[in-house]
């Protein structure tokens, strides 16, 4: 298939789209957290799902029933899941979504722009917040991303989908047409 085509297929697509990832950020002490976070690729809405020290299967399994009950009752019309091979999506994390009627859709081995928009807003995060916020425990990571994710949803404009922001539709208008 050409670039052309998948480009285009995923913008049709994009209103079905979800794509999730973990990424890892450190306390003032050090402390390894890791982050699982979601993002709708029609709006670029972002849902944190958690943060852990240490990402257990039940762990992971709750967050990814939290999403589905929310998506559900959003009316959320996600069919397709983007995510990496990373072993820290355990068996009922793969099943869960499908019982929706998600199909899980894995990137490539070592082809993360395969899960472009998801990176792209984990670099956002970390350049926008985390690089500029002293982390002091987990509790306060979870915080502090959630006042990104309420400053990054209903505020922030995205010039991949033409400066709308995530919880404001964008709409086209006419110009004005000129009096004579």
């Amino acid at each position: 298939m050409h670039h052309d085509d998948v480009v285009g297929l995923f913008h049709s697509q994009a209103d079905v789209l979800l794509a999730c990832d973990f990424f890892e950020t450190s306390t003032l002490s050090g402390t390894r957290l890791y982050v699982l976070a979601v993002i709708e690729h029609a709006n670029r809405r972002i849902r944190v799902l958690g943060t852990s020290a240490h990402p257990t299967a039940a762990w992971v399994a709750h967050a990814a029933r939290n999403l589905v009950m929310d998506l559900q009752s959003a009316g959320s019309p996600a069919r397709f899941l983007i995510r990496d091979r990373d072993g820290k999506y355990p068996r009922p994390v793969r099943r869960c979504p499908r019982r929706r009627g998600i199909k899980v859709v894995l990137s490539g081995v070592r082809i993360p722009r395969m899960n472009a928009i998801m990176e792209r807003w984990i670099r956002s995060c970390r350049r926008e917040l985390l690089d500029r916020t002293l982390i002091w425990n987990q509790q306060h990571l979870l915080h502090t991303l959630r006042e990104h994710e309420q400053f990054y949803n209903p505020h922030r404009p995205h010039q991949g989908i033409a400066n709308a922001r995530p919880l404001h539709p964008h709409c086209h208008h006419q110009p004005p047409t000129k009096q004579p």
